[in-house]
């Protein structure tokens, strides 16, 4: 597993991470097969974790504390996400921090999440949505400095609302964020216009999430699986390019998933699905690594399979 500097923090992560939504909450989601597959993916040389407190209600969070009570001497980053107290994704552009992320909501949401994990210190603790206009409320700066000059996280990060990677721009440029997670995948390329210049400008850490589109783009996919109606694959066939995202789409999508061109340093990939490191490698599973890896590991951005 190769690894690469996590932005700013200087962390020396895998290149490819762990995504771990799909095991809080989801149908047919097992305890025993979730904790494998990590595991697996640990003796595979992955060493960063994305999760989040509304993964079940922190059951991923709970998992994931397992998971380092079994790997003491392994050293394993830890990300996870603080909701808003409305639990409305995407944020709506018109609320205020005040709804969303309180100070006082957003230190009750890291306890839960240290206590989850079994941790006194996390890695990275994101705000699980985000809108530029909260940066007019001067209590945010102040109140993410002081989770990390409290010890209980060491770097702070942004989710960036679906299909909006430029609401994040000021943020970043701001200064206060080590990390933002984004939607980046074959078809919706938006970031780099905006997000990924102003992440170089500020040696800011990127999650980028969804590079196979939720599973639209690994090939594995057909029109009636988990559906005999079609309407579910119809749907994940066009998520990535919505009315007015202005996304671009390659025609060689589906063989190439994710050739990302180097245009931001410090990119990763997180697979989401709990059955990712379960199986013994397979030819198929390591050409779509090979795939993955091939143009963005010269980017030096961090790729996030989590969906959310």
């Amino acid at each position: 597993m190769a690894l690469r500097k996590f932005g700013r923090t200087g962390w020396e992560v895998s290149e490819v991470g762990y995504g771990m939504w799909g095991m809080g909450a989801w149908s047919g989601s097992e305890d025993a097969e979730s904790l494998g597959s990590l595991q697996r993916a640990i003796n595979l040389g992955c060493n960063f974790f994305d999760t989040a407190w509304v993964y079940g209600d922190g059951h991923s969070e709970k998992l994931l504390g397992k998971i380092l009570q079994a790997n003491p001497r392994k050293k394993i980053h830890v990300a996870t996400k603080v909701p808003p107290k409305t639990m409305a994704w995407p944020a709506p552009a018109d609320s205020a921090l005040d709804e969303n992320y309180p100070p006082q909501h957003i230190t009750e949401f890291v306890d839960k999440s240290l206590q989850n994990l079994g941790l006194e210190t996390m890695d990275l603790i994101q705000l699980h949505t985000w809108n530029d206009n909260w940066l007019e409320d001067l209590r945010i700066g102040p109140a993410l400095a002081k989770l990390k000059s409290s010890g209980k996280v060491c770097a702070v990060g942004l989710s960036l609302n679906r299909w909006q990677p430029w609401n994040g721009v000021k943020a970043v440029r701001a200064g206060f964020v080590d990390a933002v997670q984004v939607v980046y995948n074959i078809f919706d390329q938006n970031p780099e216009d905006e997000l990924f210049p102003a992440c170089r400008e500020k040696n800011v850490a990127v999650i980028a999430r969804v590079p196979f589109d939720e599973g639209s783009l690994t090939g594995t996919l057909t029109v009636t699986d988990n559906d005999p109606s079609g309407s579910q694959s119809a749907s994940l066939s066009g998520r990535g390019l919505p009315t007015g995202s202005g996304g671009r789409c390659s025609s060689q999508g589906m063989e190439c998933p994710a050739q990302f061109p180097p245009c931001c340093p410090g990119l990763v990939c997180v697979p989401a699905s709990t059955r990712a490191f379960c199986e013994p490698a397979t030819a198929s599973s390591s050409e779509m690594l090979d795939l993955l890896h091939r143009d963005e590991k010269r980017s030096g951005l961090r790729i996030d399979l989590d969906a959310r």
